[in-house]
C-alpha cells in the first residue's frame, strides 16, 4: 500500500512540475529566504569498495525546531532508475559515512545515544550497532583499511593522555563550580567563536572486536604533542588518514605554544596506529602549512599539500609526493599556477583526483603522479566532494544556477544522479547567470559574474545588488552560497553582480598576492570598473538604483566605499566589517593573517595599517547603511560593528544595527538566516524602490 501511495505522490509531483514548467516564467515566484533555508543539501559521497553502491549525507531543515538534521542515504549506482533511500533513520544527526573493506557495513557518526559516537549498519539497513560508548563526544573517526582498528578524535586535556574519563571528570567539575572566571598565560585565548578551555582536539585509536565494537584500551596517538588534530576551527577528517595496511596513522598538527596565534605551520606527523611509539614529524623542514596526508594504494608514496611562505594562509597549495622508503620528496604541481583544494589517490595509484579554483569555477581534475600533468575532468560550477566508484567518479556539483546535487562522470560523459530539490525548484523562477571579463586595475583582465533578476522582462530596468566577497583571498563566483545567495537577491527583483577583484583566488598566485598591503587600492579600482563594465553591457541595469553588500573583508570594503566612493550607491549592507585597522590588529585572534596582510605587527609598521583604514574617512560618510554582526564573532570582533553603527548614528546617516547574540562570523541557524535575508532585502527595497 505504501509503495502505491508513493507512486501516486510521484505522479502528482511530476504532473505539477510539468504544469509549472509550461506556465510563463513571470508566473513563477523567485526563490525566497525561507525556500533557501529549507533546501536539502547533499554532501560527502562515499562509494562501496566494489563501486556499486553509494552512501551520502543529506541535510534537511526542521524550521519549527530551528535546526538542520543530517541523515545517510544509499543509492544503487548500477540501476539508472534507482532512487536514494534513507539508511537507519533517526531524529539525531548521522554523518561521516565510511565503508568497511568488505562492503558489508557502513560506519558513521551519530548522536542517537545522546553523545556523538560511532555506529555501524548494513547497507540494507539491518544490524544497527553502536561501535563506541566513550566518555567524550567524538569529533570524527576513521576506520582502518583492515577493519580491526578505529581512529577517532575528541576534545580532551593533553595531560589526561588516553584517559578520556579524566577529561570528562574535569569538565563536569568545571561546570559544577560556582566561579566563572578563566585565566590565560598566552595568546589564542579565544578562537573563531570559542574561548580556550585547556582542551585540544586529540587523536586516539582503539581495537575493534569481532562484534564490530571497540575493545581494549584506548591509545593516545598525539602523545606529548600539544595542538589540535584536526586543526581548528574548520579542519576535519581530511587531515587524518591510515596507511593502506592500517599500521600507520598520518595527521596534520600545528604545535601549540606562544607563537600559535602567529603560526601557519601545520606539519604532517606519522605514528604507529597502536600508539606504540611517538609520532614523527615528516615535514619539519617546512615552516609553512603542510596538510591533507594521503598514502598511495601501494603504500609507497605519501601525498600532501604544502605552502611555501610561513604566516601566509592564502599561499599556493602545491601537491607534494614523498617516497616513504627513501624519504625523497618532489613538488608534483609546482609548475601549475593553481592551489589544490582537495585530492584523493585514484585506485590505480597512477594519478590523483583533485579540485581547484579556476577562473570562478571549481573543476575536478586528474593529476598524473609521474609527470604532474593536469587534465580537467569536470568543469562548470563548483565541485564539492567526490569519490571513485569503479570506472565512475561520483561528485557533488553546485553553481549559481542550482544547489548541490550528486552527478556521475562515466565514459567521459556526465549525468545527474539526484535532484533532491526538484519539487521546490520546479515552482520557482531562477535568474540566468553570465560571466564577463573587463579591464581592471592596470588594465589587467578581471572576471565578473552577473545574475539576471528572476522572471526577467526585456524593456524593464532593474535595481542592482553589488556583492563584494570576503577573504579577501576568496571568491563567490559560480557557486551556490547560503548567505550571499544570488538567487534570493534575484528572486527579489535585483540584478546581482560579483567581481573577482585583485586578491581573489583561481587566477594565479600573483593575482592573489596582489591585494597584500593594498586592501583599499587595486580591489576598489576593480569594483569601480566592474560596475561600469556591467552598466555598459546591459542597459536594463539601473545604475542609479544600486546597493553594495559585503561581509568580513567585504564588510571592510563597505566602510572603505563609504569614505572613498560616497556617491556610488543608494545604500550599503555591512556584515562583520572592519572599521578600525588598529583595533582589529590587537583584538582579532589569528594574528598571522593581519600581520602578513599589513607587513608586520601594528607597532612595527603602523603606517601600513593606517594607509587604508576606514576610520580616518568617517567624515566623508553619507550612504545609508545596514550593519550586521554576531556577538560570538572573534575573527572580526563584535565591537567593530558597534563602532561602525556609532559612526553612522553620530553623523545622522540613516542606519540600522542587526545583532545576533548567538552567531559567530557566519549566520548558521535557519530562523536567523531567514531574518538576515528579510532585513537585507527590506533595506535594499527601502532605498532602491
Amino acid at each position: 500500500m505504501i509503495i502505491v501511495w508513493r507512486r501516486i505522490v510521484g505522479l502528482i509531483v511530476m504532473a505539477l512540475s510539468a504544469l509549472l514548467a509550461a506556465m510563463p516564467a513571470m508566473a513563477l515566484p523567485g526563490l525566497s529566504p525561507t525556500d533557501l533555508n529549507v533546501l536539502n543539501r547533499v554532501s560527502d559521497p562515499q562509494a562501496s569498495p566494489d563501486g556499486r553502491t553509494l552512501v551520502f549525507v543529506q541535510r534537511e531543515t526542521d524550521i519549527a525546531a530551528n535546526k538542520g538534521r543530517t541523515d545517510l542515504f544509499v543509492l544503487d549506482l548500477g540501476a539508472r532508475t534507482a532512487s536514494p533511500r534513507r539508511l537507519a533513520a533517526d531524529p539525531a544527526n548521522d554523518s561521516q559515512p565510511q565503508w568497511s573493506a568488505d562492503g558489508r557495513w557502513v560506519y558513521f557518526l551519530s548522536g542517537r545515544s545522546g553523545s556523538a559516537q560511532v555506529w555501524r549498519v548494513g547497507a540494507d539497513g539491518q544490524g544497527l550497532t553502536q561501535v563506541t560508548d566513550l566518555p567524550l563526544a567524538l569529533g570524527g573517526f576513521h576506520l582502518s583499511p583492515a577493519g580491526d582498528r578505529l581512529a577517532f578524535w575528541a576534545d580532551a586535556f593533553p595531560d589526561c593522555g588516553a584517559d578520556l574519563a579524566c577529561t570528562k571528570a574535569r569538565l563536569d567539575a568545571r561546570a559544577a563550580a560556582k566561579t566563572s572566571g578563566h585565566a590565560h598565560d598566552q595568546l589564542f585565548v579565544r578562537h573563531w567563536d570559542s574561548w580556550a578551555d585547556g582542551t585540544r582536539s586529540r587523536l586516539f585509536t582503539a581495537a575493534l572486536g569481532a562484534d564490530g565494537k571497540v575493545t581494549g584500551a584506548v591509545a593516545d596517538i598525539a602523545g606529548k604533542l600539544v595542538g589540535d588534530t584536526p586543526s581548528k576551527p574548520h579542519g576535519g577528517a581530511e587531515e587524518i588518514s591510515f596507511s593502506p595496511d592500517g599500521r600507520t596513522l598520518y595527521f596534520a598538527l600545528r604545535e601549540a605554544g606562544r607563537i600559535e596565534a602567529l603560526s601557519t605551520n601545520l606539519d604532517i606527523f606519522a605514528a604507529p596506529a597502536d600508539g606504540s611509539a611517538p609520532a614523527v614529524n615528516l615535514t619539519d623542514a617546512n615552516d609553512a602549512t603542510d596538510s591533507l596526508p594521503r598514502v598511495s594504494p601501494d603504500g609507497r608514496t605519501l601525498a600532501w599539500v604544502a605552502m611555501a611562505r610561513p604566516g601566509f594562509e592564502a599561499d599556493r597549495l602545491v601537491l607534494m609526493l614523498r617516497d616513504l622508503k627513501s624519504g625523497r620528496t618532489r613538488a608534483l604541481t609546482k609548475g601549475w599556477d593553481r592551489s589544490v583544494n582537495s585530492f584523493e589517490w585514484a585506485a590505480d595509484g597512477k594519478s590523483l583526483l583533485a579540485t581547484t579554483n579556476d577562473e570562478g569555477n571549481v573543476p575536478l581534475v586528474r593529476v598524473e603522479a609521474a609527470t604532474g600533468r593536469v587534465a580537467v575532468l569536470v568543469s562548470g560550477g563548483s565541485i564539492d566532494g567526490f569519490t571513485e566508484a569503479g570506472k565512475r567518479v561520483v561528485y557533488v556539483r553546485h553553481g549559481l544556477d542550482a544547489p548541490a546535487d550528486l552527478h556521475v562522470l562515466e565514459g567521459g560523459r556526465t549525468r545527474p544522479l539526484t535532484a533532491v530539490n526538484a519539487a521546490l525548484l520546479a515552482g520557482r523562477a531562477l535568474g540566468r547567470a553570465e560571466t564577463f571579463t573587463f579591464k581592471g586595475w592596470n588594465d589587467e583582465p578581471v572576471h565578473a559574474f552577473l545574475v539576471k533578476p528572476a522572471g526577467f522582462e526585456a524593456g524593464k530596468r532593474y535595481p542592482l545588488a553589488f556583492v563584494v566577497h570576503g577573504g579577501p583571498q576568496s571568491t563567490l563566483s559560480n557557486q551556490w552560497h547560503y548567505r550571499w545567495n544570488a538567487q534570493v537577491l534575484a528572486g527579489a527583483g535585483y540584478a546581482v553582480l560579483f567581481v573577482d577583484f585583485h586578491g581573489s583566488v583561481g587566477y594565479g598566485q600573483a593575482f592573489t598576492d596582489s591585494i597584500t598591503q593594498d586592501w583599499g587600492g587595486k580591489p576598489l579600482e576593480d569594483l569601480r570598473k566592474g560596475l561600469a563594465a556591467a552598466l555598459a553591457r546591459h542597459d536594463w541595469i539601473d545604475g542609479d538604483r544600486a546597493c553594495a553588500l559585503g561581509g568580513s573583508y567585504g564588510g571592510y570594503m563597505m566602510n572603505w566605499i563609504a569614505g572613498q566612493w560616497p556617491d556610488g550607491f543608494r545604500c550599503l549592507v555591512n556584515h562583520a566589517g572592519i572599521l578600525d585597522a588598529r583595533h582589529m590588529a590587537y583584538a582579532t585572534e589569528e594574528l598571522w593573517f593581519n600581520e602578513w596582510e599589513h607587513g608586520g605587527a601594528y607597532y612595527e609598521v603602523p603606517a601600513n595599517y593606517e594607509k587604508h583604514n576606514p576610520v580616518h574617512f568617517v567624515d566623508r560618510w553619507k550612504t545609508p547603511t545596514l550593519v550586521i554582526h554576531g556577538q560570538q564573532d572573534f575573527r572580526v570582533p563584535f565591537e567593530e560593528g558597534i563602532a561602525t553603527f556609532t559612526a553612522l548614528q553620530r553623523r545622522d546617516i540613516p542606519s540600522r544595527l542587526l545583532v545576533y547574540p548567538d552567531e559567530n562570523h557566519w549566520i548558521l541557524k535557519p530562523a536567523n538566516s531567514i531574518q538576515w535575508y528579510e532585513e537585507v532585502l527590506a533595506w535594499l527595497n527601502r532605498w532602491t524602490r
